[in-house]
């Protein structure tokens, strides 16, 4: 099972495209996707996967272990970036540990995105909550780690604007659309749905696949400049990952016993932010070094999930 279920996942199109985009960084090849049509692809997918979700979100009853769930994706949030940055500060100085750390606490909405195309692909739904839980983890992992920043800061600049930096998470461009869209869809009645579901659906993995080339090639690029930094980010990109989906993997069954809802928050705790969490530290922390933690979420992080991890979680949620 475990075998084939990596095979399946490895030959998965959207993560061939991924490769192919890798590759054609190394040809030296002109392959490009306009920035534009790259942007509008990526406010596609999280449009789609918010709609989808708020009609899942419709059908469902507001019960003790969605409320649960809530407070666990938030406490998976916190915890993570609090105890990867007393690692990460090992090695590294405060700023790159802080952004880091709120990377890894944060989530990857595209990862989350090839998660849901991947439970479909075992012919599970994947439930409205987690699409909203999702949105709830963005904001934590971030203040957690400005706060740390703040707290271990030799140099003592000043103190963050804590208010200021939820506000900005809040109404994060990636945030807001993906909060908007599950609040239409659980609006929008079944009949109107209907209406535009072959653009919410039947065109939902071709784009996939298309942004995952786009990625490809960002990745292929930020490879070249990212391995003068050692083999400590290398090997904190690859276990983190795959420790953190494990153990959240294991201990949401205290929580749920859906086996979908259990692998969603298994990818929640894996996945590492490389849209709102750089957009933040850009603002706010612009000493943090993004060459090396944007190449560590995009380029290491993402293809471990979606080749080792998801195969590794789902089998975890299925045997415990």
């Amino acid at each position: 099972m475990n075998l084939d279920l990596l095979i399946e996942n490895i030959t998965n199109p959207a993560l061939l495209y991924f490769i192919l985009g890798i590759v054609s960084v190394y040809l030296k090849s002109d392959l490009e996707i306009p920035k534009n049509s790259s942007k509008f692809i990526s406010l596609y997918l999280l449009f789609a996967i918010g709609f989808k979700g708020g009609q899942e979100l419709s059908h469902e009853t507001i019960t003790s272990e969605i409320v649960l769930s809530m407070l666990f994706g938030i406490l998976i949030a916190t915890l993570i970036p609090l105890y990867t940055f007393f690692i990460l500060k090992r090695k590294l100085n405060v700023f790159d540990a802080g952004a880091i750390a709120a990377a890894y606490g944060s989530i990857s909405a595209v990862t989350f995105v090839t998660a849901s195309n991947f439970l479909e692909s075992q012919q599970l739904a994947l439930h409205g909550h987690m699409v909203a839980i999702m949105a709830l983890m963005e904001s934590p992992a971030i203040i957690v780690g400005l706060i740390l920043i703040s707290m271990y800061n030799k140099e003592n600049t000043g103190k963050i604007n804590t208010l200021g930096l939820l506000k900005h998470s809040l109404t994060n461009g990636s945030v807001l659309l993906i909060v908007g869209s599950l609040v239409i869809g659980f609006l929008t009645n079944a009949k109107a749905a209907q209406g535009i579901q072959p653009f919410t659906n039947d065109i939902f993995k071709g784009f996939l696949a298309i942004f995952l080339l786009d990625m490809g090639i960002t990745s292929g690029q930020k490879l070249k400049s990212f391995f003068d930094q050692g083999w400590f980010p290398i090997v904190f990109a690859i276990a983190t990952p795959l420790i953190n989906g494990s153990i959240f993997a294991w201990l949401s069954g205290a929580i749920t016993s859906d086996v979908s809802n259990r692998f969603i928050f298994a990818i929640l705790a894996a996945s590492a932010s490389y849209i709102a969490v750089p957009a933040a530290m850009k603002i706010t922390v612009p000493k943090a070094n993004p060459g090396l933690f944007l190449p560590m979420a995009l380029a290491i992080t993402f293809p471990v999930n979606i080749t080792l991890g998801m195969p590794l979680y789902f089998l975890i949620v299925q045997n415990t």
